[in-house]
């Protein structure tokens, strides 16, 4: 008999539900969220499971490793499929969560997420921890101007980073009750520009070192970030087919409403990575408003630009970035420039 097993996984502990081919539950029950424990679990019931399907997020990439090690055949799903099958449940429990995506794996109606690579794994984090103490950063120079202006004193208009501390101490010079206010923020946001600098200084050795990333770089408009970024988020460039599946991948393709009589495309869907989609739209609006080299992928978005406006343009040249990003990547190519317009 061939059985098929569920998991709902939270920080502490995990949901287990058994089914067999016919879809009747044989077993439940609940145990820590470990490896070892869930598979301990299963070895003593003697199940020979064909799949044992859990979601993605939180512990679960690690989960997955340790089960898959473990000689488990287990399976991380993407959730917002099976969304559709349990926000119709009037009772929502992890026991209940576990029973449907145990049915799930039953009939095949789940789509698999790629588990990234350790190397990857590491870089998403670094990226992540960068972002967190460049926002931190930013947060408290807001909070720096609105106390200041409360008191009628105006921080504005555009002030690097580096002398931000100083145009403030300055301006609360002859206010001292005001600087004991400000003075904490401003050692919090030095400390967080310090550890800052560690990591970007992390990131760009690795990118400097990482071959893959030096030819990502090639492309106009594709800087360090973007390399780094698009390589963390696609990890191995065959698990696509076709390159112009990247763009669809990365949620930047247009959702699409057709019942009946209707049919009407709409913004693009969203879905996938949001910061490797943030960067991509960058290098999009860099390409089009600063690139100084004629180029044509810069032709081809100011074409667009005229037919579409400058919105969709960049959005369509963010995706085309991904779509040469990945062929080059494959290829071991660099991008090529190409003759001017007036040479051609």
């Amino acid at each position: 008999m061939t059985y098929y097993a569920g998991l709902d996984v939270s920080l502490n502990e995990t949901a287990i539900c058994v089914v067999d081919a016919e879809g009747r539950i044989v077993a439940e029950g609940a145990v820590p969220s470990d490896p070892h424990s869930v598979l301990t679990w299963l070895e003593d019931r003697s199940y020979e499971i064909e799949r044992a399907g859990l979601e993605i997020g939180g512990i679960s990439r690690w989960l997955h490793e340790g089960l898959r090690e473990g000689g488990l055949n287990a399976i991380c799903i993407d959730p917002r499929r099976l969304r559709a099958l349990t926000k119709i449940m009037p009772v929502k429990t992890d026991r209940n969560d576990a029973r449907a995506i145990a049915a799930a794996m039953r009939v095949g109606w789940y789509s698999e997420v790629h588990i990234k690579s350790k190397a990857s794994q590491v870089l998403k984090m670094l990226l992540t921890n960068r972002k967190i103490l460049l926002e931190k950063q930013i947060d408290i120079d807001n909070a720096i101007r609105g106390t200041l202006r409360v008191f009628g004193i105006k921080i504005s208009g555009r002030i690097s980073h580096a002398t931000f501390d100083a145009r403030v101490r300055e301006a609360v010079a002859d206010t001292p009750n005001l600087a004991e206010l400000v003075d904490p923020l401003l050692r919090a946001r030095a400390a967080m520009r310090e550890q800052y600098a560690v990591l970007h200084r992390h990131l760009m050795r690795t990118v400097r070192g990482d071959e893959v990333c030096r030819r990502l770089m090639t492309i106009p408009g594709v800087g360090p970030l973007v390399a780094v970024t698009f390589r963390t988020t696609i990890d191995d460039p065959d698990r696509f087919r076709r390159s112009r599946d990247v763009g669809p991948h990365l949620g930047l393709t247009p959702r699409k409403y057709a019942s009946g009589e209707t049919d009407r495309n709409g913004a693009i869907s969203k879905v996938g990575d949001a910061a490797t989609r943030a960067v991509l739209y960058q290098a999009g609006l860099a390409v089009l408003t600063r690139s100084q080299r004629w180029s044509k992928l810069r032709a081809w978005g100011m074409a667009v630009a005229k037919r579409r406006g400058m919105r969709r343009a960049v959005v369509a040249v963010g995706r085309k970035l991904a779509i040469l990003m990945h062929r080059i990547w494959k290829d071991g190519t660099t991008y090529t420039w190409g003759q001017t317009a007036s040479a051609a």
